[in-house]
């Protein structure tokens, strides 16, 4: 442990900031109204697609990305459909090198869900349905899963 006057340096604790969230590309459409609009008695199928990007912005700012697609139709009708980008910039402190692409793709996302979750919801009702309240996102099991896909891409033969 390093000193500095004769006292211990104090090691600084990690730090996860959000510096600022917004939606970053959003769209929302309901291509069969007013029809897609009556009393249903079955329940439509509804398709949700999730992913997250980041980038780094500075030393230790980065924005992440969550992207939401979802569709939902009956009887091969479309109901509705959204796309939603909701964003965050995030600054990350006394995080170690081996840990940071976890934190940034687990927990950023996480963070940014429940506003990105109510936002869809806020449309679909808006748009003459019922609000879609999406499950909660395990981001861990989803992290694990693009890890394994970007493995395996990586060790299969590549063909020239």
């Amino acid at each position: 442990m390093a000193t500095t006057n004769g006292a211990p340096e104090q090691e600084q604790p990690p730090q996860l900031n959000v510096l600022a969230q917004y939606i970053k590309d959003f769209s929302f459409e309901n291509p069969n109204a007013p029809r897609s609009l009556g009393q249903n008695q079955q329940q439509p199928s509804i398709n949700i697609q999730i992913n997250v990007n980041a980038k780094p912005l500075a030393d230790s700012d980065v924005e992440v990305e969550l992207k939401l697609e979802g569709k939902a139709d009956m009887s091969g009708a479309v109901l509705f459909g959204f796309d939603l980008v909701y964003a965050g910039v995030f600054r990350i402190r006394n995080v170690p090198q081996e840990h940071l692409h976890q934190l940034v793709m687990i927990e950023c996302p996480r963070l940014l869900f429940p506003f990105a979750r109510e936002i869809v919801a806020t449309a679909v009702r808006n748009g003459g349905f019922p609000p879609l309240l999406i499950d909660p996102i395990d981001f861990v099991g989803l992290y694990r899963q693009k890890m394994s896909e970007t493995r395996s891409q990586q060790s299969a033969p590549q063909i020239s």
